[in-house]
């Protein structure tokens, strides 16, 4: 594809004027180190060809503005789905049903063969969905629950909930999931269960937890809340333990309008006591035989979840395609650590890069970063080089989210647990470390694009021109 300099900026004589600005947009993404290599910057006087410019200063002048890519977006799925979405919410105000009844038991049957098990049962969140588990397994006062610390909050939380005491086991550095080998030197006699985290959409090893669990008479309650449409070994996480736990936040691989959540299980009796408990401990009507929560999911959220249920295998086809893009373009940059490309069964929910530290050669920073307060606060490694990189990246349009920043161990909440700084090293490090880049299943070509070639300007000044950056300009 040819180009022409023009006082408006690039122009494309091969593409129509109404995508003009889309070309030049995209074509300043895949430049190499973020400039323009022919004539001078519009704008802001004569620059030499091959000059490098500060990342910030890239854009200055040109007509088009930098590409914005959000961590997360829903505009293209609502606008593939929005008729049926619309329909299906329609027919649910109409029906005047909104709690309970059709809807409910429709989308449950259909989440339950999705994740090959008899049961689901829908309730308000993901929490919920741990807390009602646990309670259904009979786990309270006095008990001990072995997970990880490296998690959302509400891994730990909904343990305390019900009265039992978290405990916390290390992770491995390489797969971000709780350590098996480091398990049994956390069993006691109080232990009751293990609630492995299938953490970003990666499977936790559910053989070497479902033997472990059998050696010692555990329980095994599965935080799926990240991983709709992951398996382990072919087999549908969830459908492994005594029990599943699902949340159907927006951001999840399968997400709802706003909350709720599910528990899957093959037990009846397990389905049943979790039923009733989200209900206010009721079998039937007016008869109450447990102190239970009212935790439902709703009929419109079901209706919702029906509608986007079918897509979700197509969807995390597409995550996985975008994760196999980012490590095969960003591979080489030093001081990025990539996630593994782990089992064939991750769903991606998140991709989490680690930025161990700046380059010793090309410092990233510039020397330029500022020590954290998380990590001096909370006894962490320091993650200042990691803080820097994010801020850059959003100056250029890429916005990141740090999934954890603070380890579930080490919040004040769990300061009576007595876990000391360096007691869990390797979940330190990573909450000093991790960022997670923009990955979404509507993410388009030229979004990732602009993602990799922001990454390597600012990763030791690497050109960054992606293998399919060209060849996508090229279709106009």
């Amino acid at each position: 594809m040819t180009r022409q300099a023009t006082s408006q900026g690039w122009r494309f004589p091969d593409l129509a004027d109404d995508s003009q600005a889309a070309a030049r947009a995209f074509q300043a993404a895949c430049t190499p180190d973020l400039h323009l290599l022919d004539g001078p910057l519009l704008g802001s006087g004569p620059t030499a060809r091959g000059a490098t410019l500060p990342l910030e200063k890239s854009f200055v002048g040109l007509k088009v503005a930098p590409m914005h890519v959000p961590p997360f977006s829903l505009d293209e799925q609502l606008r593939q789905l929005g008729d049926r979405l619309d329909a299906a919410v329609s027919q649910v105000l109409r029906s005047g049903q909104y709690i309970g009844g059709s809807t409910i038991a429709s989308f449950e049957a259909a989440f339950a063969h999705a994740c090959e098990v008899p049961h689901a049962i829908g309730c308000n969140s993901g929490t919920d969905a741990l807390i009602l588990a646990l309670r259904g397994l009979g786990i309270g006062p006095g008990d001990e629950v072995i997970t990880s610390s490296f998690s959302f909050f509400a891994t730990a939380e909904a343990i305390s909930a019900v009265g039992a005491t978290p405990v916390f086991v290390d992770v491995e550095a390489e797969t971000y999931l709780i350590d098996p080998e480091r398990i049994p030197a956390a069993i006691t006699p109080a232990t009751r269960a293990l609630l492995p985290v299938h953490l970003f959409g990666r499977p936790v090893d559910m053989e070497r937890i479902l033997t472990l669990a059998g050696d010692h008479g555990l329980l095994v309650i599965e935080d799926c809340a990240q991983a709709a449409g992951a398996s382990w070994a072919g087999r549908p996480v969830g459908s492994w333990g005594d029990a599943g736990c699902f949340s159907f936040f927006p951001t999840k691989n399968l997400g709802a309008a706003g909350d709720g959540g599910a528990v899957v299980c093959r037990d009846a009796d397990l389905a049943q006591r979790v039923r009733e408990l989200a209900v206010h401990g009721m079998p039937r009507r007016y008869l109450h035989t447990a102190l239970g929560y009212n935790s439902r999911l709703d009929a419109l959220q079901a209706a919702v979840l029906a509608v986007k249920l079918p897509h979700l295998s197509d969807w995390v086809e597409r995550r996985r395609a975008i994760a196999a893009t980012y490590l095969r373009e960003l591979g080489d940059l030093p001081g990025l650590v990539l996630p593994e490309a782990g089992p064939a069964g991750h769903s991606w929910n998140q991709f989490v890069v680690r930025l161990a530290a700046c380059p010793v050669e090309q410092p990233s920073c510039q020397s330029r970063c500022t020590p954290s307060a998380d990590s001096a606060t909370y006894g962490l490694p320091e993650a200042c080089c990691r803080d820097w990189i994010k801020h850059q990246l959003q100056e250029a349009g890429v916005s990141t989210i740090i999934y954890y920043p603070i380890p579930i161990h080490r919040q004040p909440a769990y300061a009576d647990l007595g876990y000391r700084s360096g007691s869990l090293p390797h979940t330190e490090r990573l909450c000093a470390e991790v960022l997670s880049l923009p990955i979404f299943p509507e993410l388009t070509s030229d979004q990732q694009a602009r993602v990799i070639a922001v990454v390597r300007q600012l990763l030791g000044g690497v050109s960054a021109t992606p293998a399919d950056c060209h060849a996508t300009l090229s279709i106009g």
